[in-house]
């Protein structure tokens, strides 16, 4: 019995006051394209200024009705949700480990990162929209950052997990900043037991080649492209999610324009929900208990696409990006293009290895910030003799200015490097560590109680 269609969008409108390229006039287009009627839950992220999301807000409103903006940090989350249906419930959480505040050119940090619920009642049939933007990655060869995205990710996917209730349907719709091959991604979509709406390798949604925003730099490390924006989904209980179609909804550039809606790609996933007959042998010895099986069916053997793109990078085993990870639904009936299940880890086994690489990258972590916390001390205690000396020392005539701004500069980073290697070391380390444990209850207890995992 089919139950609803829906038509799910997820955008990263790179909205950075005094930053980011021809906001106005994108934005302008954005609330346009939106407007157009074709599209039934809107995720967008990166929208940091006020003015914008009440923009957004404002000029959608004919055909998305109901929204919701997530508040959080200092700039706000920059998550929104726009939804032509109605929105009866939102939850915030935040992330326990989201950058470095003195990394200010990055920025994370302050945006107070994390995931937003909105439960969206659509007929009589409750949809959980989950909005997410992980922590970016700025240097490929020295991610500083991968440890933050994983426990980010483990955390977003227990969420979903413990938020999912009743609801037929479960999206996680947003801009991951993980491609398929990352272990943040792996680590998202086999503890959550989602399915990618993507089951084709040719799809882009960053530092493309035909949008106007990529630059020379990016081209030339990755020619075809990366994709980072993902939708996700999982039906509920005795609910079958049909992947319709996927495509790039939004042209390569605004009308009229010689530059792109943003320089990410929009995502359109169309789904088919429809609630599979129940066995009514069933109700016997698990009778009052939630399954978590889930019927992921794909319609196409390969999704719409653009004649740019290419693959997703090197290809991996148990890697649930393309037709795959159908096979990963918990044995349920998936119709599709045939598959050689000898070269694919089954879940239980894929997420183990997952795990274990995850964790691997919080114990170097936590080695790390042992080692910042000494030196910062040693910094300190090296800056406090200096200063010890400054203040002893008599200033010549016409550099006592000079000398006082010194010992003010020096006293300012000794407060620094105390605070790193105290407050922040310590909430950092907790940070990790909550992610690790975490990691760690479902790698010694999802074997032998697989059924609740």
């Amino acid at each position: 019995m089919l139950l609803l269609e829906l038509n799910i969008l997820t955008l990263n409108i790179w909205g950075i006051p005094y930053v980011s390229s021809n906001r106005g006039p994108r934005l302008e287009a954005i609330c346009k394209e939106l407007s157009s009627g074709k599209y039934d839950i809107v995720s967008l992220q990166e929208v940091w200024a006020q003015q914008d999301s009440e923009q957004l807000q404002e000029k959608t409103s004919s055909v998305l009705p109901y929204s919701h903006y997530f508040h959080s940090g200092v700039m706000g989350a920059g998550l929104l949700v726009l939804s032509k249906y109605p929105i009866l419930g939102t939850l915030f959480h935040a992330w326990s480990v989201n950058g470095y505040f003195h990394r200010i050119q990055h920025a994370d940090w302050f945006g107070g990162k994390g995931v937003g619920l909105c439960r969206i009642l659509i007929g009589d049939q409750m949809v959980h929209l989950y909005n997410a933007h992980l922590h970016a990655e700025y240097d490929n060869d020295n991610d500083e950052y991968k440890t933050h995205r994983v426990i980010q990710a483990f955390d977003t996917a227990q969420f979903i997990e413990a938020t999912r209730g009743n609801s037929v349907l479960q999206i996680l719709a947003g801009d991951l900043n993980a491609q398929p091959q990352d272990i943040s991604y792996k680590v998202l979509l086999y503890t959550s037991k989602m399915l990618d709406s993507c089951a084709s390798d040719t799809f882009r949604t960053n530092e493309c080649d035909h949008n106007s925003y990529t630059s020379a730099r990016a081209l030339s490390r990755n020619p075809r492209g990366i994709r980072i924006d993902h939708i996700f989904v999982r039906g509920g209980d005795n609910i079958n999610a049909e992947i319709v179609d996927y495509t790039l909804p939004f042209p390569d550039r605004v009308p009229g324009q010689k530059f792109s809606f943003s320089d990410h790609e929009a995502v359109l996933a169309k789904l088919k929900l429809s609630r599979t007959p129940t066995d009514p042998g069933a109700a016997g010895d698990g009778a009052g208990v939630a399954t978590i099986d889930v019927n992921c069916e794909v319609v196409e053997e390969t999704c719409p696409s653009r004649e740019q793109g290419g693959g997703d990078g090197p290809a991996e085993a148990a890697l649930p990006t393309a037709d795959d990870s159908r096979a990963n639904c918990n044995g349920s009936s998936v119709r599709g293009p045939d598959i050689s299940c000898s070269s694919i880890q089954p879940l239980p086994a894929a997420r183990t290895a997952a795990l274990q690489e995850a964790l691997a990258l919080c114990d170097a972590s936590l080695l790390q910030l042992n080692t910042d916390r000494i030196l910062y001390y040693s910094a300190a205690t090296f800056l406090f003799v200096l200063l010890v000396l400054l203040v002893e020392f008599t200033a010549p005539g016409g550099m006592r200015t000079i000398f006082l701004l010194l010992k003010f500069i020096v006293f300012g980073v000794i407060m620094f490097c105390v605070f790193m290697a105290s407050i922040w070391n310590y909430m950092e380390r907790n940070g990790v560590l909550q992610g690790k444990k975490s990691m760690e209850v479902m790698l010694h207890h999802a074997q032998k109680y697989e059924y609740f995992y």
